[in-house]
């Protein structure tokens, strides 16, 4: 057993009396020499403490407008935290040092990171590593805080020396500047102990990512669409499915997808293209001469395949299914070969992604594009900055991608002496969003009626019947087009269309719904085998759950995925319904 899980056993054996000692109000007077560095009244700032213990820091940072997420690995600490501080501001987390996986799986960006006496437990080796961790998490602006301590370790609980001049070093690195560094003495009258107080700021994205995405999609060289088509599956992804990101482990911040994922966007995007007649290079206006229009993409072309049906979780059978899978097949092998291949560094030979390419097993009868299936086909590597840049930016990133493509399309056809209709090449571009359709909720919750099974208003817990019955997308089309089954609920009708109508349901109205929602899931898709398989492929590539997840932890899923709706795009948040007696269609 490492020191690092000595320490975390220790802190969980003895959480009561600890979080009793380190709890005080009065220690957060330790905070006031940065104070001037930590804006006032803050709306919306998310930030991150890691080691958070009693959850007192956790506290503090919600007075000044906060919202927290507190990551504790010691079971006992974590309990006492959210005993002594029950507030809904703070989400609390089992995760620790030094890879934070489960914190980076939530895909958020965080304003402030804070370490308060925790560095001095992260071994050597590990620290490099750890540090850069926290830092792919910070925002542009954000601040990182860390407490160091020095001094004699408690015979219970074994620390590693830590020094201002490592830590200096580290940020160094990683582009950020020292704001303060404070030394004081211990709080709680411990003569040998000795504290420094670091701020560390992070003054841009510190990455180059952005002016790296420019120029694949502006000045990069190219001879073909594919460049900007495997850039967009990748930008894909981190929009709507960042949860089936992995960690690599051969390659230090960089992020791997899968390759099967990716090629399924590909295929989907090129189908209309071609089917079209747009060139896609220069003298090229059909499936001739695209290396991935093969057995696969032209079987999918003549059986009549529209691009949405080309979408995760969906299956198909017989020759159905070979198709898709030789398209996938077909598309992976190109991407490894051609995009992924040819996108390099400005100036350099270094590869922006890395394809990984594994032989896919043929279906023998059905294929379900579920998340492990399209895993099966290999992983595309992404550098961290640029996945984190594509699931944050990506809403500016699209559009500047579609103009060049469209761009490229028409210098294509003016090479080939033709001119193309206009707006036919951004029609073609246009991502194909599910329709809002909420007809399988409304038939899950009639058949439930009909056993005489009560369905209840998910936001109210009213009772309804068919009158009043609404099918509402807990996480509003308007800002995420998406029908997966978990996102399908019944609702009153009054309180959907007069309340709630395209707005976020606040943390508070998710929590007053938990038993409710999960409620619902179990009788209307659990219960039912199809149904189930599908809620869960569907939830599997959408949300940040691990296999084999509980609807509590699928809705605790929904809960994070809610935040980052928020802290992404600031859609305006509903608080729950007003009082059923009063008149709500006023």
């Amino acid at each position: 057993m490492s020191v690092s899980e000595t320490a975390i056993g220790i802190y969980d054996a003895q959480a009561s009396t600890l979080a009793a000692r380190y709890d005080d109000p009065a220690l957060l007077r330790v905070h006031d020499p940065i104070l001037s560095l930590l804006p006032d009244n803050q709306v919306d700032a998310l930030a991150l403490d890691v080691g958070a213990g009693s959850g007192r820091d956790a506290a503090w940072l919600v007075t000044r407008g906060y919202q927290v997420v507190a990551v504790e690995p010691a079971a006992g600490m974590r309990a006492e935290g959210q005993r002594r501080h029950p507030d809904p501001a703070i989400r609390w987390l089992d995760d620790r040092l030094p890879s934070l996986a489960k914190v980076h799986g939530l895909g958020l960006a965080y304003d402030l990171i804070q370490l308060a006496a925790v560095w001095q437990h992260i071994a050597p080796e590990d620290r490099a590593r750890a540090f850069r961790k926290l830092v792919t998490l910070l925002k542009p602006g954000g601040l990182i805080i860390l407490t160091l301590r020095e001094g004699a370790a408690p015979a219970d609980r074994p620390m590693f020396e830590v020094s201002l001049g490592e830590i200096e070093g580290l940020a160094r690195v990683h582009g950020l500047e020292l704001l303060r560094a404070v030394p004081s003495g211990d709080r709680i009258g411990r003569g040998d102990v000795r504290w420094t107080h670091v701020v560390l700021r992070m003054p841009d994205d510190g990455s180059g990512a952005l002016p790296l995405i420019r120029g694949i999609v502006l000045a990069d060289d190219k001879s073909s669409t594919y460049k900007l088509a495997l850039l967009r599956s990748v930008a894909r992804i981190a929009d709507v499915a960042p949860a089936t990101a992995r960690p690599s482990h051969d390659e230090p911040d960089t992020v791997e997808v899968p390759l099967g994922l990716v090629a399924l966007n590909w295929v989907r995007m090129y189908l209309p293209l071609v089917r079209a007649g747009l060139p896609q290079a220069p003298r090229n206006s059909g499936p001739e001469g695209l290396g991935f229009a093969k057995t696969g993409f032209r079987a999918l072309l003549a059986d009549g395949f529209a691009a949405l049906d080309l979408r995760p979780g969906a299956s198909f059978a017989g020759d159905r299914a070979a198709a898709v899978a030789a398209a996938i097949s077909e598309a992976a092998t190109t991407i490894a070969n051609m995009p992924a291949n040819f996108t390099r560094y400005p100036g350099t030979d270094r590869r922006v992604f890395g394809a990984s390419k594994a032989r896919a097993t043929r279906p023998t009868e059905t294929l379900t594009l579920d998340v492990e299936t399209l895993r099966k086909w290999g992983s595309l590597s992404v550098p961290g900055p640029v996945w984190r840049t594509l699931t944050r930016l990506g809403a500016w990133v699209e559009p500047v991608l579609i103009a060049e493509w469209a761009r490229l399309m028409r210098g294509y056809a003016e090479r080939m002496s033709r001119s193309l209709p206009p707006g036919a090449a951004e029609a073609a571009l246009a991502w194909e969003e599910p329709l809002r359709d909420t007809v399988l909720g409304r038939t899950a919750a009639e058949r439930l009626l009909a056993r005489r099974v009560p369905v209840s208003c998910v936001w109210s817990g009213q009772h309804l019947n068919p009158a009043r019955l609404d099918i509402d997308h807990c996480l509003p089309w308007s800002a995420w087009p998406c029908g997966d089954l978990w996102n399908l609920m019944p609702a009153d009708r009054r309180i959907n269309q007069h309340q709630k109508r395209d707005r976020l349901p606040s943390q508070s109205a998710m929590a007053g719904a938990r038993l409710r929602v999960t409620s619902w899931w179990q009788s209307a898709w659990i219960e039912d085998a199809a149904l189930g398989a599908r809620f869960l492929r569907e939830a599997d590539a959408a949300l940040p759950i691990e296999r084999g997840a509980s609807l509590d932890d699928i809705f605790t899923a929904l809960e994070w995925r809610r935040l980052r709706l928020r802290q992404d795009q600031q859609v305006p948040e509903w608080n729950g319904p007003r009082s059923t007696t009063a008149r709500l269609d006023r």
